[in-house]
C-alpha cells in the first residue's frame, strides 16, 4: 500500500468484480471483501441458478456450454446495471468479450491469480464442477490456464491467490483495490447511467 493510497476511502462507487479460474477463491474472498467495503456480496453463479431454476451442472448437461454462457452474460449485465456490490463470477465469464466490455465500463475487475497446485488442491474439495467431470483435474486446469489467463490479465487489478489464510488474502485484495483507486480516481467512482 502506498502512502497516498492510505488516504483513499475504501468504498468504490462501482461494482468490484472478482475473476479467475475455479478454485481461485473468488466467492470466499468476495464475501469477506464485501463486508469490509460495507457492500452486498453477489455470487453470479448463484444468480444464474436462481434465474434458470436449476443448477449450473444441470444447465451444462441439458443445454450445453453455449446456452449457459449466453445466460451468464445476461445475468452479469443485469447485476452490473444495479447498485455497487462485490461480485464473484464463474471461471469462464470473463472470456466473453461483451462481459469484459461491461465490466470495464461499469466495474472494477480483480483477477485472483492462483498457481496450478493451489487450484488442483482447492477444486478437489468439491465435485460439482462441470468442466472437470470428464478428465484429470490437473490437466484440465492447466489447459484452462493457458487459454484463460491472457483474458484474466486484462483485469484492472491482479492479486496472487496463494494458499494463505482467508483474512490475509482479503487484506491483500483490499490493499490492491485501495492502491488502484488512488491511481484511478475517475474510474473508481460510479459510472454514468447505462444507455
Amino acid at each position: 500500500m502506498t502512502a497516498h493510497s492510505e488516504t483513499v476511502p475504501l468504498r468504490p462507487g462501482r461494482t468490484v468484480v472478482l475473476v479467475g479460474l475455479m478454485g481461485a477463491g473468488k466467492s470466499a474472498v468476495g464475501r469477506r471483501l464485501a463486508r469490509r467495503l460495507d457492500l452486498p456480496f453477489v455470487d453470479a453463479d448463484a444468480e444464474i441458478e436462481t434465474a434458470a431454476g436449476t443448477t449450473i451442472e444441470e444447465l451444462f448437461a441439458q443445454h450445453g456450454e453455449d446456452a449457459f454462457r449466453a445466460g451468464e452474460r445476461r445475468v452479469i449485465a443485469r447485476l452490473l446495471a444495479g447498485a455497487p456490490h462485490v461480485m464473484a463470477t464463474g471461471g469462464g465469464a470473463f472470456m466473453d468479450p461483451e462481459t469484459r466490455r461491461l465490466v470495464r465500463a461499469r466495474g472494477i475487475s480483480i483477477w485472483l491469480n492462483a498457481d496450478l497446485d493451489t487450484l488442483v488442491e482447492r477444486v478437489s474439495r468439491r465435485n460439482n464442477r462441470p468442466l472437470l467431470k470428464n478428465g484429470d483435474a490437473r490437466r484440465i486446469l492447466s489447459d484452462l490456464m493457458a487459454v484463460r489467463n491472457p483474458f484474466y490479465a486484462e483485469a484492472d487489478i491482479a492479486v496472487t491467490s496463494a494458499d494463505r489464510p482467508l483474512g490475509e488474502m482479503t487484506d491483500r485484495v483490499a490493499d490492491a483495490l485501495r492502491d488502484w483507486m488512488a491511481a484511478h480516481p475517475d474510474r473508481a467512482q460510479c459510472p454514468a447511467p447505462q444507455p
